[in-house]
């Protein structure tokens, strides 16, 4: 028997979020504006994401496991990725041993963004894509600082 799932809002500085939640499991986070109830204050997914846009970074909550053994490497890279610093898609794709467009598709499979920062690689001249749109991206580097705010306006 599993646990059931229920979606909750967070509402970031940055806007509202859409949480994913199995008990004190986070499934998943999207960017969408949802009328779901009010993520609790106290749920680990809130305590975290307030810590990140507070800059008091806490360990991160119980996670939906990664699915393959690629997934879960690719998690360990993003996670050592540090808060305010970027890495481009070739690099990462390098440091993983897989190609960029592969390494690409498997970032916008990303159910847990912020949590897990794949918003932090970036094209090696430009932006790059983001699961979440390039409104989010540009949001969430310019708050860690790693984009100047006029470049988070082009």
């Amino acid at each position: 028997m599993s646990a059931q799932t229920h979606q909750f809002r967070y509402e970031s500085p940055l806007g509202t979020l859409s949480l994913e939640l199995e008990g004190n499991l986070c499934r998943r986070i999207s960017f969408d504006s949802c009328s779901a109830p009010e993520c609790s204050p106290d749920h680990p997914a809130a305590l975290w994401l307030r810590g990140y846009f507070h800059g008091k970074p806490l360990p991160l909550p119980q996670l939906a496991p990664a699915t393959t053994p690629f997934q879960n490497k690719l998690r360990k890279a993003l996670l050592d990725i540090p808060f305010g610093k970027v890495m481009t898609y070739g690099e990462l794709a390098k440091k993983l041993g897989t190609s960029p467009r592969a390494l690409g598709q498997a970032l916008v499979a990303n159910p847990l963004p912020i949590l897990i920062p794949c918003h932090r690689i970036v094209a090696a001249n430009g932006l790059g894509g983001f699961g979440g749109g390039e409104t989010w991206k540009r949001k969430l580097l310019t708050w860690e600082g790693a984009l100047a705010p006029a470049e988070a306006a082009t």
